[in-house]
């Protein structure tokens, strides 16, 4: 049976792929598939695997033999669901692979901003603390995370994970409602509530039309403005040109930005031109630890697996 993985580079280096291609000998592994090579790479293939590729309804007409469809994410917008059904074919994700790697992210970037890390380690390579008449150089803020508020909007398996890193810490934690609702219960609270109470709030919610630039101008006029804002989740959940002035600005303390609306950044950002010392952007990183990019393989090795015994696993169609 023919098989490919269409963005193999997507999952990066030194991965162990033995148990996989015991399963499916005939795998093909590219690196990087143009949108104008994704049909002729999948035509006769019965497991199509990916990360990010879009599998739309006319492509997956040039591909009638296709059995199932593999993906390397928990996220599904990349494939027509739809359309996948119709056709007869399996889709499966794969969830809870990357939970510590993405704590472990918030809570890297988090400690570097609250502990004024990165100014710190300037003013030493500048001389600074060598001019010092003190033992130490206390010219930046440093905040301890027991004494702060951590806000978490989207309650899946990423955002109780925050929650309970940030229990060890001894954070204080408030969930949002779910976006697009303002009911509060015992163990939610609204939206607005979260944002005027939060010293930090941590994004774990997909992007859909109740959330898509869930943060923007009057949203950062609402928080606190020592906050600190993490977006380890999808990028269209904040109006980036709303944050840059809010961080420009001094709305909001502070920002730490893994994802953007557009991965590459091709056509810029207005965050990439920010200047200032009070946002850390990263490349889309939070879930690659090496442990979560093997456990990413080992997941659809054990969805491909259950799939070939009439098994269902992770199937989302």
């Amino acid at each position: 049976m023919k098989a490919v993985f269409l963005d193999w580079a997507t999952m990066g280096p030194n991965l162990d792929t033995g148990e996989l291609r015991a399963l499916l000998p005939e795998l093909e592994l590219f690196d990087v598939t143009a949108d104008d090579e994704v049909a002729e790479r999948i035509r006769g293939a019965a497991f199509v695997l990916t990360n990010k590729i879009k599998l739309s309804d006319e492509l997956l007409n040039h591909c009638p033999g296709l059995r199932f469809i593999g993906l390397t994410a928990t996220g599904t917008d990349n494939i027509d669901l739809e359309a996948a059904a119709r056709h007869g074919v399996a889709v499966c994700n794969i969830r809870a692979y990357c939970t510590q790697s993405v704590a472990e992210h918030v809570f890297g970037v988090l400690l570097q901003l609250t502990h004024s890390l990165g100014r710190y380690a300037a003013d030493v390579r500048s001389g600074k603390w060598q001019r010092s008449d003190n033992f130490c150089l206390l010219t930046h803020p440093v905040r301890e995370l027991s004494a702060m508020t951590l806000g978490i909007v989207g309650y899946g398996e990423l955002g109780k994970g925050v929650a309970k890193t940030a229990a060890t810490f001894g954070m204080e934690v408030i969930v949002a409602a779910r976006p697009g609702t303002s009911e509060e219960r015992d163990d939610r609270v609204s939206f607005a509530t979260l944002l005027a109470r939060s010293d930090v709030i941590s994004l774990h919610c997909p992007l859909n039309d109740d959330t898509r630039n869930l943060f923007g101008a009057e949203e950062f006029r609402k928080m606190k403005r020592d906050a600190i804002l993490i977006n380890t989740a999808r990028g269209g959940l904040i109006d980036s040109a709303a944050l840059a002035e809010a961080l420009r600005t001094g709305q909001i303390a502070a920002a730490a930005i893994d994802v953007l609306p557009k991965e590459p950044p091709v056509q810029g950002d207005p965050l990439l031109d920010y200047e200032g010392d009070n946002l850390i952007i990263t490349p889309h990183i939070a879930w690659a630890t090496n442990e979560a990019r093997q456990a990413a393989v080992d997941e659809l090795t054990a969805n491909v697996a259950a799939f070939m015994a009439g098994r269902q696993r992770n199937r989302v169609v």
